[in-house]
């Protein structure tokens, strides 16, 4: 696993010996920045729920993305995002919260551009969670299985774009208010 694209391309990404992850794939995430758009800019402002390696979060800061706050309540794997963030150089635009989301959500300075929520598989995804945190046109980018069905829109939000790639599909979804022309999503 490694740094895709951007300032870091190529650093590799470490994830803790033993953790029980579902680390996203380089193909996965070269997918879903293709989807986002390449690049960002210094306003975006990106959040990492269930951020394990950090790798997502990473990769936008990477990217170009000006701040990035990373959410996982396994400390191995905060320390790991640590580790990362210092490899890549991009520790000084990020925070590590070193919680569970449910925890993690009132706490959070938000809003935020977009939303990386990559859920283990067995843990139903709650959006209703996170839109308190959304900047209007913001996104949600949600990773999941196949064999499971996106949540259901929440007030507010609609799916803007979904990809499948093998077991994993990646579910987009906005805030109401931008058209996915305006949100800058390939149509």
């Amino acid at each position: 696993m490694r740094v895709i694209a951007g300032t870091a391309r190529g650093v590799p990404l470490k994830a803790p010996a033993g953790a029980a992850l579902r680390p996203t794939s380089d193909l996965i995430r070269g997918a879903l920045f293709d989807i986002l758009g390449q690049f960002f800019d210094a306003d975006t402002k990106v959040l990492d729920l269930y951020a394990g390696s950090g790798a997502l979060g990473i990769e936008a800061l990477s990217r170009g993305a000006g701040w990035a706050d990373f959410v996982e309540q396994e400390p191995r794997c905060c320390t790991a995002i640590r580790e990362n963030l210092m490899a890549a150089g991009l520790q000084a635009r990020a925070k590590v919260y070193c919680l569970s989301v449910a925890r993690a959500v009132p706490r959070l300075p938000g809003p935020y551009d977009i939303i990386f929520m990559d859920p283990p598989y067995a843990l139903p995804a709650d959006l209703s969670l996170v839109t308190s945190l959304m900047e209007r046109g913001a996104r949600i980018v949600l990773e999941h299985s196949r064999r499971t069905s996106p949540p259901r829109e929440e007030s507010g939000l609609i799916l803007a774009r979904q990809r499948r790639h093998g077991d994993t599909v990646i579910s987009i979804f906005e805030a109401q208010g931008a058209s996915v022309g305006q949100s800058g999503l390939p149509g």
